[in-house]
């Protein structure tokens, strides 16, 4: 019960280095965005005609993107289990979890029901073909551990 209690932490402001398609750098702070859920780096989607793209590499450039726009501003509203700040967050007044998802390279998780339904609609992104939802692809492509598993994250 004294966890209910607990006030989110402070925000955090500052230029950003991208490390995937819903999570970044913030000086020492790691920030995962809430909200959404972004493919993974090595995740691929297919296209409605059959051609293979490289979903999670295009949701990461997308947010470089974003955050080399300017500094983000992020509102924690938690902490995970990877110590990562949980928190909204937004480049120059724009919403970057609104933004990923309305653009077809997330799907709402919790928030943005609005920009997802518009991007499905449209065929935007992920939803021009066929995609594993990222916590499926997760669930069915773990990381080997260890070394091999530092090394492939540095996705050389």
């Amino acid at each position: 019960m004294a966890a209910a209690l607990d006030l989110p932490p402070p925000p955090v402001a500052g230029l950003a280095r991208v490390g995937d398609g819903d999570s970044f750098h913030l000086g020492e702070d790691r920030i995962r965005l809430l909200g959404l859920d972004a493919p993974e780096l090595a995740q691929s989607c297919t296209t409605a005609d059959g051609r293979t793209w490289p979903c999670g590499r295009t949701a990461r450039d997308r947010m470089a993107q974003l955050l080399a726009a300017g500094p983000a501003d992020c509102r924690p509203e938690d902490i995970d289990q990877y110590d990562r700040l949980l928190a909204i967050c937004s480049v120059d007044g724009i919403d970057l979890g609104a933004t990923m998802v309305a653009e077809g390279l997330a799907i709402s998780a919790g928030r943005y029901w609005t920009e997802e339904a518009a991007a499905r609609n449209d065929r935007r992104g992920i939803w021009d073909g066929d995609f594993d939802a990222p916590r499926t692809w997760r669930d069915d492509h773990p990381r080997p551990q260890g070394f091999r598993g530092w090394l492939s994250a540095l996705d050389l």
